[in-house]
């Protein structure tokens, strides 16, 4: 309960999502909107006597003032909200507050309608942010992949597909299961089936054509020219069932992202743009934990500077985005579908594919991942290296390269030439042809170079794969 003092400071620094200032008890209606969005919410307080602006009138308090308005808030909410109300004196005048505690019984209705706070306004809620609001409520009874996919039947599932992940799964997690386990018991011991009847997950994970049911259940990809969207270059939709959408989204990006190949005498570099393990581990995430209620689909678009994932479905509630730079649980949306997954070791159900992602770019000299609630879904922000990237591997080349200073002389005409022949070598480093062909010799052997044509028409071009 706050006193004078607290109050009068809450007054000064005026209207916020957790207070609200109105002037008298004739906005009765109003006072009982802001209850109810403000117990949908984070609570508040509301103070009745006070203006807009902060100035103190006070109001008229009766012997059964605040019993009608206790009464009036309970039988106008839906769950019934019983808030704390009391009077208080400032600068001799008194005022009615009324303590909003945040609800556990999500939505609260006033007069039939869900309210929310916003800022220091109390608004409607969409019909379709209700809808949520009620889903998440219940979302133990009726999450997604658990339910009942009553136009499948077991004809609809791929059997070879079933096999992969059960070999897959012995061979990752030694999971119990012959994979010419039939279709039915398989699934059953899945969790994905009850009773012969097919669960969402279960098509979701191994159907022949999930998108017959799903048609929501698809991975829209593109590459976009520039850092805008507004013209792309590449664009492809990816259906199939989860590991199948996963594995083409992968392949997409590696489609469009710049890969480095160079060699030493005795080894092969490979160096991607972007580390390969983060970008597995954002769509895999947006596999799992995407609202597979909404129609939206998840968005993969590649620009010039930076890699965006999207899915449906905001971070299931308590999560914030903050929490997913530190140590964190695991609320899988679908924990059928993160269970399935977990066995073939595409995700670990603890909590840790955010900090990885976080890991594999630091390892790779990028920034955080900037992770965000966006639009009725979640955006996970990869940064890439720009030109830099160019850079560092023509470092790291050199770095590796036992090579003398005319063959450094020789590559980088290489590189601006395309080609060059014994004779150029020769010219470009005043030696004589013996020790040109001594030299251009070793780089081929050291696979920096290949020789292309005989004869006076032989010349040299650098390796690139």
């Amino acid at each position: 309960m706050m006193d004078e003092k607290e109050l009068v400071n809450s007054i000064e620094n005026g209207e916020s999502d957790k207070l609200e200032l109105k002037p008298s008890l004739s906005q009765i209606n109003e006072i009982i909107e802001t209850v109810s969005a403000m117990a949908n919410m984070i609570g508040g307080f509301i103070v009745i006597g006070v203006t807009k602006s902060g100035r103190v009138i006070g109001v008229e308090i009766g012997k059964d003032t605040i019993e009608r308005l206790s009464n009036k808030i309970i039988n106008s909410t839906e769950p019934k909200t019983y808030p704390r109300i009391w009077a208080e004196k400032v600068g001799g005048k008194e005022v009615i507050i009324i303590e909003v505690k945040e609800s556990e019984n999500k939505p609260v209705l006033a007069f039939g309608r869900p309210f929310k706070r916003v800022g220091k306004s109390t608004m409607k809620v969409s019909k379709d942010e209700h809808e949520r609001m009620v889903m998440e409520k219940h979302k133990d009874n009726v999450q997604f992949d658990n339910q009942i996919c009553t136009e499948a039947n077991l004809k609809d599932i791929d059997r070879e597909k079933l096999k992969w992940f059960l070999r897959k799964a012995k061979s990752e997690r030694d999971f119990d299961a012959d994979p010419e386990t039939p279709i039915e018991e398989a699934l059953e011991k899945l969790g994905l089936s009850k009773n012969g009847k097919l669960k969402n997950s279960g098509i979701l994970l191994f159907g022949k054509k999930p998108q017959k049911f799903f048609v929501q259940a698809r991975i829209r990809c593109a590459r976009f020219k520039g850092v805008k969207s507004l013209d792309f270059i590449d664009m492809k939709i990816f259906d199939g069932t989860i590991p199948e959408q996963r594995e083409n989204a992968v392949k997409f990006i590696t489609q469009h992202i710049r890969h480095a190949v160079y060699f030493d005498a005795n080894r092969r570099y490979d160096r991607w743009e972007y580390p390969l393990r983060a970008l597995e581990e954002a769509i895999t995430n947006a596999l799992v934990h995407r609202d597979y209620f909404s129609n939206g689909e998840i968005q993969l678009s590649i620009f010039d500077d930076r890699i965006e994932i999207w899915n449906p479905g905001e971070l299931p509630k308590p999560l914030t985005p903050e929490d997913l730079k530190r140590k964190h649980k695991s609320i899988p949306r679908n924990k059928l579908i993160a269970d399935s997954l977990f066995l073939i070791k595409y995700i670990e159900k603890w909590g840790t594919g955010t900090n990885r992602m976080i890991e594999e770019m630091l390892k790779s000299k990028l920034p955080e991942p900037e992770f965000q609630n966006l639009s009725g879904g979640f955006e996970v922000s990869l940064a890439g290296p720009g030109k830099s990237f160019e850079e560092e591997i023509e470092k790291k080349k050199i770095q590796i390269l036992e090579i003398n200073e005319r063959q450094r002389k020789a590559l980088g005409y290489l590189k601006g030439k395309g080609r060059i022949t014994r004779m150029e070598y020769c010219k470009l480093n005043d030696i004589g042809a013996t020790y040109a062909k001594k030299e251009l010799n070793d780089l081929i052997a050291m696979k920096i170079i290949r020789r292309v044509g005989k004869g006076k028409s032989t010349y040299y071009i650098l390796v690139t794969e």
